[in-house]
């Protein structure tokens, strides 16, 4: 189906034009013009085949009549049907249409004819409008990007395109305008900004100096000066539109699964119709008792093709994802494609990172304690300077508490990190580990064993190889997070589960409580991948994975739907991820399984619905209880009816 922009919801249908006549190329208002030519012609036409004999009394008035009714809708299905045989696509639905639009002028039927062409092509207008609403939100997405960028050089400022400003100029956005490029704001006082086009929230968000700024934010205060981070191609609203682009490419098996049955379905009907035309006059050759009227059987088989025309399934059942996609980018949930919308529906466990998922993961220093020998500003210094390479919440805020202090943080020599345990660095000729207690009893290095009981957040120093103290930060959860364990529990999942590289007393406090009951802590990513793959594996089990970080992305590559923040989130969890929470809110998991459950649902009506009407319209029509007129009604009624049922997943309160 096309809609009026050029979208195509099922590669294999096509409207009474397929996206090449006049509604997709002039306006929608061009196809009505020749559906009202046809309609009043029709009408016309038949009040004077009622009430006048020139109708009757000359041989080619009526044909001709309805000839010139039929032009105006049939023409373009016509000549669509003949470019498909001449593309080898012998059998869809505009064959159909014209077989038995034809067969009926053949047999004299002309009013039935137009009626056929006429009702046909006012339900795929309608259709293209239910199209239309469906994607209108995901087409006020893709016009979301900002056409200028205002770039400051020398003290002036140049107009140019985004795609020409070279990560770490500076750009300025006024009040109102859309930020063209993701970087960091410079502005000595900050600014507000609306995300709604990015998260689906309403409320704006105001961000200080050496915040994020991401593209597709609109300045809701002042005029605002941003040092760009990343390339147009690579910021963050480009990601957004790409997933949202690529979304449809990838279909859910009942979408896949109706694809291929319309291909076998629409040459069978046809042979069928055949069948009709051909069987009786072989029964009445060994029963001379039955008589064959070839007009007779040949009408019953046009009512055949009509009233099989595959419209209600080929149409509805991508409509329904593509509305379900569109339902969940208006709640700031981005599905990556139909697959996932489908799969997720059968999500029984759901994991969750801790930090930065059910955690805000702004994280700050409560507490510092030092050992003797080693005063606090000495230990803040180095652990500030061990961690000010890291991207890890926790080394952030060390760093951001040394200098909100004023400590002189040295010069690193040379630091990594330890996946999941902290990092390694030479400072000032000394070896100097900063991290959690994992990490100082790999090394080898005692420290006071009360603070294995601990239940805070502890990031431990030792200096060359001697243990010299340690800092507690706290970490608070998300506003939503206990309703979402309650949301998922409501919704009939089995399991829910938090997964964390924090000290298992620490993430067992977390998870009494948000109400979860199965919590694991100290665990590496590969630890985490391991658990997340057994279930995978499990029969019955489909596992959701939700993380933010770049080291959950192999977690998220794994699971059977891989749920990633968006608004915090690491790219690479975003790359990995089927589905991204613009949010960042935890509870768009319960509201993305409830949008999955419900679109299946609406499919599995529309496909049950369809078939039931038709087989029994189909019946009718080969015994002869269905004329033209009712075959007509019956599809265009099945596959509006299918339409409008898709259109609830769009209307539907989640």
């Amino acid at each position: 189906m096309a809609t009026a922009e050029g979208h195509h919801i099922g590669h294999d249908h096509h409207c009474c034009c397929d996206g090449k006549c006049n509604h997709h190329e002039e306006g929608w208002f061009r196809p009505y013009i020749g559906v009202s030519i046809s309609l009043a012609l029709l009408i016309a036409g038949l009040i004077l085949d009622h009430y006048h004999d020139f109708m009757t009394d000359t041989t080619w008035a009526k044909p001709l009549w309805y000839f010139v009714a039929f032009i105006p809708v049939g023409f373009p299905v016509v000549k669509e049907a003949i470019e498909g045989v001449a593309q080898k696509d012998y059998f869809n639905e505009l064959t159909l249409m014209s077989i038995a639009c034809i067969g009926a002028f053949c047999i004299g039927e002309y009013s039935e004819a137009v009626g056929v062409m006429l009702f046909y092509c006012i339900g795929e207008n309608l259709q293209d409008r239910a199209v239309d609403k469906a994607t209108r939100d995901i087409s006020k997405l893709l016009e979301i990007k900002a056409e200028i960028a205002r770039v400051i050089k020398d003290g002036k400022t140049i107009e140019m395109k985004p795609d020409q400003v070279e990560v770490g100029e500076v750009i300025e956005v006024h009040a109102g305008e859309r930020v063209p490029l993701d970087g960091i704001m410079v502005s000595d006082e900050g600014g507000m900004f609306d995300t709604a086009a990015l998260t689906g929230e309403s409320v704006p968000r105001d961000i200080e100096k050496g915040g994020e700024v991401l593209a597709g934010m609109i300045s809701s205060g002042s005029t605002v000066r941003i040092e760009v981070t990343r390339p147009a191609s690579d910021s963050a609203l480009s990601r957004i539109l790409d997933l949202v682009k690529n979304a449809q490419a990838k279909k859910a098996k009942s979408e896949v699964f109706i694809r291929k049955f319309a291909r076998v379905y629409t040459p069978v009907v046809t042979l069928l119709a055949f069948l009709v035309v051909v069987f009786p006059y072989f029964i009445s050759l060994v029963h001379p008792t039955f008589v064959y009227h070839f007009q007779e059987w040949l009408y019953r088989a046009l009512v055949f093709l009509v009233i099989s025309c595959p419209c209600a399934l080929v149409i509805s059942v991508p409509l329904s994802y593509f509305a379900g996609i569109g339902a969940a980018s208006k709640q700031g949930i981005l599905f990556k494609g139909g697959n996932y919308l489908e799969a997720i529906k059968n999500v029984n466990v759901v994991a969750f990172d801790k930090t930065g998922t059910l955690t805000t993961g702004q994280f700050s220093v409560v507490e510092s304690h030092s050992e003797s020998g080693f005063n606090k500003d000495q230990l803040l210094s180095l652990m500030a300077a061990a961690e000010s390479e890291s991207s890890h919440p926790l080394a952030k805020a060390i760093v951001k508490y040394a200098n909100g202090l004023g400590l002189d943080i040295p010069p690193v020599e040379s630091m990594h990190e330890i996946a999941g345990k902290g990092t390694k660095a030479d400072i000032d000729g000394k070896t100097v580990l900063a991290g959690n207690l994992k990490l100082l009893r790999d090394e080898g290095i005692s420290y006071p064993e009360e603070l294995n009981s601990n239940s805070s957040t502890i990031v431990a120093l030792a200096i060359n190889g001697k243990f010299a103290g340690y800092v507690i930060l706290q970490d608070t959860p998300k506003s939503d997070s206990a309703d979402t364990v309650k949301d998922l529990h409501n919704l009939g999942v089995d399991k829910v589960v938090m997964l964390s590289g924090d000290r298992k007393e620490i993430v067992n406090k977390y998870a009494g409580m948000l109400g979860i009951k199965h919590s694991f802590g100290e665990l590496l990513p590969q630890d985490k991948a391991e658990y997340v793959e057994n279930i995978s594996k499990t029969p019955g089990k489909n596992i959701a994975f939700v993380g933010d970080g770049m080291n959950d992305a192999p977690v998220l590559a794994i699971s059977n739907v891989g749920v990633a923040m968006g608004g915090l989130g690491s790219d690479a969890a975003i790359e990995s991820a089927d589905i991204v929470i613009q949010t960042d809110k935890p509870s768009k998991v319960a509201t993305a399984i409830k949008i999955g459950r419900y679109t299946h649902k609406i499919v599995m009506q529309n496909i049950i619905g369809a078939l039931v009407i038709k087989v029994t319209i189909l019946t009718l029509g080969v015994i002869g209880f269905a004329s033209l007129w009712a075959a007509v009604f019956a599809d265009v009624g099945v596959t509006m009816l299918a339409v409008l049922n898709s259109m609830r997943v769009l209307w539907h309160k989640y």
